[in-house]
């Protein structure tokens, strides 16, 4: 059996038939949240992490909704130079731009939200962000090669660097100075290495956010994933899911009952890992945002892969570890291994932990009422815990395939 297909096997979260039971109970009544409760719940799930209180996270979220169109145009502005754009949270929300060459760019401060919020212009990078992405597709295959396990390779949009994620039998083996330089050398671009014992694993009414039974045919066990987000075709209301969950799932509804989902397809090649699942009867979009299935959110609308920024801040909620926020670390992310039914592109995005588990795959990315995509997968320390995770943005759901979406809720000023 393949590297490949043993992570696979291993991050779909095999469960004993009385695990199964013990944790498929009815849910209890589920309230729907408002858009302003859904971004004080977030902040408050991502204070700790930013080292600020919940109001202050709250501030920061709404202003990190508010600078998108900034930094769009930034990037548009500056496409020639943009080596990345960051928001950083400490000591104080702000915006940093890194850009090539050596002509200075003074300082701006824009109103966000009625907020003074400053924009810092770094020079001096050595690569574009294009340049980054165009040597990890042109060397990627070299690299893996030279290797005894396959790297995941990403853009950090903080440092203008090439980041690999290799294992620990690589650096004994080289050096962790002699494989950098190689790498550097090879891609001519600044690379910078990242240790790790598992680089990349698949994770293994409805409503997205909730748990979904499969099986395989011919094997008796059952397999745990997380439905993503509602979607449609303009006729008919599905859930997306991971492409390396099983085809046949079934979830169980507010009465206990069991209840399969169609199988409609499966996308899982180079830049996409998403499957689609029928509902036999039209749906809500929404999705589940806590532990315990007691609350739900709209969707809204959703973000781009191509404005996302290295320090926002994202959540998760999955049926292994439950509802966590975190931020953005890499964009442009190629993980590593065969899990894109060979090496995959470099069009995921990485978020550090703290959580991450098999089961989890599927499960919706998001902010307040906004969707972000669909967790792939992981990587892991040797202690076991989750170094990062990485997700398909909901810009690569399949051809004819949309979010269902509500209204947006009001958000207080």
């Amino acid at each position: 059996m393949g590297r490949g297909v043993r992570a696979i096997i291993l991050a779909i979260a095999m469960l004993a038939s009385a695990g199964v039971a013990a944790q498929s109970a009815v849910p209890p009544p589920v309230t729907l949240q408002s858009g302003e409760d859904a971004l004080v719940q977030d902040a408050g799930a991502i204070a700790e992490r930013l080292a600020l209180s919940p109001d202050q996270a709250l501030l920061h979220l709404r202003l990190q909704q508010a600078s998108v169109p900034t930094t769009d145009a930034i990037g548009r502005r500056f496409a020639a130079r943009l080596a990345g754009i960051a928001i950083e949270h400490r000591p104080a929300f702000g915006i940093v731009v890194l850009l090539t060459g050596d002509d200075p760019v003074p300082a701006e401060v824009i109103d966000l939200a009625g907020q003074p919020v400053t924009i810092r212009f770094v020079t001096g990078a050595r690569a574009t962000q294009t340049e980054l992405v165009q040597a990890i597709g042109a060397h990627q295959a070299t690299i893996r090669a030279s290797l005894l396990g396959p790297p995941g390779l990403g853009v950090d949009q903080r440092t203008g660097e090439l980041v690999a994620i290799v294992s620990a039998r690589d650096v004994e083996r080289e050096g962790l100075e002699p494989l950098r330089d190689r790498l550097a050398a090879l891609t001519q671009v600044p690379v910078r290495l990242r240790v790790v014992d598992r680089p990349a694993l698949d994770m293994d009414g409805v409503a997205g956010g909730m748990r979904l039974m499969g099986s395989v045919p011919g094997d008796t066990r059952r397999y745990l994933c997380t439905s993503g987000f509602v979607v449609t075709d303009g006729t008919r209301d599905a859930i997306a899911t991971a492409a390396h969950c099983a085809d046949t799932v079934s979830v169980r509804d507010a009465e206990g009952r069991d209840e399969a989902l169609e199988f409609v397809g499966q996308w899982g090649w180079g830049h996409q890992d998403v499957q689609i699942n029928l509902s036999p009867r039209p749906l809500q979009p929404v999705f589940f945002a806590d532990a315990a299935r007691s609350v739900t959110r709209p969707v809204t609308g959703s973000y781009s892969r191509a404005g996302t920024r290295a320090g926002d801040a994202v959540c998760h909620r999955g049926e292994r570890t439950g509802y966590s926020c975190s931020l953005v670390e890499l964009t442009d992310f190629a993980p590593a291994g065969d899990l894109c039914g060979g090496a995959c592109l470099p069009t995921w995005t990485t978020v550090a932990g703290p959580t991450c588990k098999g089961g989890d795959s599927g499960s919706p990315i998001f902010l307040g009422t906004t969707a972000y995509g669909i967790l792939k997968g992981g990587s892991y320390r040797s202690d076991g815990s989750c170094a990062f995770y990485f997700y398909m943005s909901t810009d690569y759901l399949p051809t004819g395939w949309t979010l269902l979406t509500a209204p947006a809720p009001p958000v207080i000023p």
